[in-house]
């Protein structure tokens, strides 16, 4: 009789809470950092670059990470972007206690660091279990951003005027959360790649696995599904400021976006191997539509809220859909560079969407950023129905 196979192990746990962390650093820099900009720069529309900086700095990153990962292993790598965590976000507090825009945007550009290496931990996820299990372990790493969703939001507003600066608090919390992070790695045991990479082949160009249709939707799942709600919450703080409501409201809307965003985690790892990848992605696009379209009914409170909160659930079923579907088109000795393929296109359609939004939203308007969004999630409905087709076709 063959013993079931067991999901949760230390490292997997451990990896949850690592995940935890990092969605604090990732939600409270999105929470805060185009209100600071607004703050230190009289040119609006430019407010946004900070959280620009960001994505910048992880798409710019991510080939850096996986040279790094491929020569010294998931931990070190993992433990450096701890590293820059911690002075990044000593470099933002210098920012904006010193009233500086241009080095607040230097900062988030130098955290993007700590970024492109978070976006791995989903990948290690599946290397911590068996492989059977992958699904779930994904699912569940990812639905440890729900300790960032409680915990950025509320930090945030917590600490929002600790000090005569308004967030110079948040920043220096999250270098407590950066040592934190750090201290959690050290206990994590990833397995041993320098001698499996020795002896495996060098694997297929890149070129060659882009040009796979299921590595073409993973991408286009992974990269327009995170753009999206990229564009729609980095805007959401500014149109609640723009509507006059306070800041106490939008960290709420926040809090429930990203427990939208990650406690579907729990069981999306079953929903797919019940339905499937594509069925799941195509019902993370469908929940997009819904939620523009709740947006585009008003700009209350409980608009924004319902809005957010079925983005954040739509781009699980999106996001986690895409990253299992990648994970096939790949052979284990070519995943550094297939992963750092995924999150270079992530990040750089976050960096579009991060500087857009805030520039269409301070000069055309809330309204006219959701209709604007339409665009991506139907292209992104196009390329499911496209897989779907090319699958019968080849069976």
């Amino acid at each position: 009789m063959n013993t079931p196979h067991k999901l949760f192990n230390k490292n997997l746990v451990l990896l949850i809470v690592c995940q935890g962390i990092f969605l604090t650093n990732n939600i409270t820099f999105i929470a805060i950092n185009g209100l600071v900009g607004l703050s230190l720069t009289n040119i609006a529309w430019i407010a946004t670059l900070p959280i620009m900086g960001y994505v910048v700095g992880g798409a710019l990153a991510t080939s850096i990470v996986a040279k790094y990962q491929k020569k010294l292993g998931r931990k070190k790598s993992f433990q450096t972007g701890l590293i820059v965590a911690i002075l990044s976000s000593l470099v933002c507090a210098y920012a904006a206690y010193s009233k500086n825009f241009w080095i607040l945007v230097a900062g988030t550009v130098f955290a993007g660091y700590y970024s492109a290496n978070g976006q791995l931990y989903r990948f290690a996820a599946a290397e911590l279990t068996h492989a059977s299990l992958r699904e779930k372990a994904v699912s569940w790493v990812l639905a440890g951003g729900i300790l960032g969703a409680v915990i950025g939001p509320n930090l945030a507003n917590w600490t929002r005027n600790s000090f005569d600066t308004p967030f110079l608090g948040a920043y220096l919390t999250l270098t407590v959360a950066g040592f934190l992070g750090l201290a959690v790695m050290h206990f994590i045991q990833f397995p041993d790649e320098t001698e499996v990479k020795k002896e495996l082949p060098p694997g297929r160009p890149l070129s060659e696995i882009l040009r796979q249709p299921v590595f073409v939707v993973a991408v286009i799942g992974s990269a327009l599904g995170y753009g999206v709600m990229n564009m729609l919450m980095a805007a959401t703080p500014l149109a609640m400021q723009m509507c006059g409501l306070p800041f106490s409201d939008t960290a709420l809307v926040l809090e429930w976006h990203v427990i939208g965003m990650f406690a579907p985690g729990f069981f999306t790892g079953s929903l797919i191997k019940k339905y499937g990848t594509t069925n799941m992605m195509g019902l993370g696009v469908v929940l997009n539509v819904v939620c523009i379209g709740i947006a585009l009914m008003g700009v209350d409170v409980y608009h924004f809220l319902l809005a957010s909160f079925i983005l954040g659930v739509g781009w699980n079923f999106l996001f986690t859909s895409a990253t299992t579907l990648a994970l096939t088109a790949y052979r284990p000795e070519e995943k550094d560079k297939a992963q750092g393929a995924i999150n270079f296109f992530v990040f750089t359609t976050m960096a579009i969407t991060s500087f857009g939004s805030g520039a269409l939203v301070t000069t055309n308007g809330w309204s006219f950023l959701n209709a604007g969004s339409l665009i991506p999630v139907l292209i992104t409905g196009f390329a499911l129905f496209w897989l779907t087709r090319a699958k019968k076709k080849a069976v």
